[in-house]
């Protein structure tokens, strides 16, 4: 009876993890902005860069893709903030500390043959993999803002 217990449980364990793993495919971004219209500031969506032709962008209000070789530029921004709440908040060793938003822009001609841009927030442990992505998939070389840009971009 246990041995059977424990077999069901590591089936649905192993179902579960599948499913998470599924419905986890791309990076997970916030659009910030852009030209991009039907899409509201601050929504998330996911960016997918399996496909070998396109990048494809899906979020609740619109769902597109961008041939690779329509993409133009692609910048990587980085914005450090104190983190002065959570020092008032919390404690004042936070005060100490810095909270780091990682931006990417992606410059592209769209269907139209008009310059569109978007304005994407990654998460820390995104951000690497998607520049490698983006440089492999369109050809280009990633541009930094500054110099600390440069050095969290690189690893």
């Amino acid at each position: 009876m246990k041995r059977s217990a424990a077999v069901l449980l590591t089936l649905v364990c192993l179902v579960t993890a599948r499913g998470l793993h599924a419905r986890d495919a791309g990076n997970r971004v916030i659009f910030v902005g852009g030209t991009v219209s039907g899409i509201q500031a601050k929504s998330t969506a996911r960016l997918e860069l399996s496909s070998s032709d396109a990048l494809q962008f899906d979020s609740k209000q619109s769902s597109f893709s961008i041939p690779y070789r329509d993409i133009n530029t692609l910048e990587y921004g980085l914005r450090i903030n104190r983190r002065y709440v959570e020092a008032a908040l919390i404690s004042p060793v936070f005060i100490f500390s810095k909270k780091k938003s990682h931006f990417v822009t992606i410059g592209f001609v769209d269907h139209d043959g008009k310059q569109q841009a978007m304005v994407l927030q990654v998460g820390k442990d995104d951000i690497r993999p998607l520049l490698v992505s983006l440089e492999a998939r369109t050809g280009l070389k990633i541009e930094y803002q500054d110099e600390d840009a440069r050095k969290a971009g690189r690893g």
